[in-house]
C-alpha cells in the first residue's frame, strides 16, 4: 500500500470535516425555529427556562466572537444563526413570558 492511500487525503478529510460540522450546525440551529414560531404565534413562554436560554445565548455568542480567528466558517455561521434565535427566543421570554 502506498504512503499516501495509508494516511488518507488531508484534502478530503477537511471536507468530511466541513460537511459533517456544517450539517450538523445547521441541524442545531434549525431545532430553535419551531421553538420561536410556537412562541411567536402563542404569545406564550411561561414553560421556558430563562437560565437556559441565557446560557445559549452568552455561548453562542462567545463561540461567534472567538472562531473568527481560525477562520472556521461552518461554525460562525451555524452559531451566528443560533445565536439569533435563541436571542429572539430570549427576547419573547422576557415580553411574553
Amino acid at each position: 500500500m502506498r504512503e499516501q492511500e495509508r494516511k488518507g487525503n488531508p484534502v478530503t478529510k477537511d471536507m468530511n470535516a466541513d460537511l459533517v460540522g456544517t450539517v450538523a450546525g445547521a441541524l442545531t440551529t434549525i431545532a430553535f425555529v419551531p421553538q420561536a414560531w410556537r412562541i411567536w404565534k402563542t404569545r406564550a413562554a411561561q414553560a421556558l427556562s430563562l437560565s437556559m436560554y441565557l446560557d445559549i445565548h452568552i455561548g453562542r455568542g462567545a463561540v461567534v466572537f472567538s472562531t473568527p480567528v481560525a477562520r472556521a466558517w461552518p461554525i460562525i455561521v451555524c452559531n451566528g444563526v443560533t445565536l439569533l434565535l435563541a436571542g429572539t427566543v430570549l427576547a419573547m421570554k422576557l415580553k411574553f413570558g
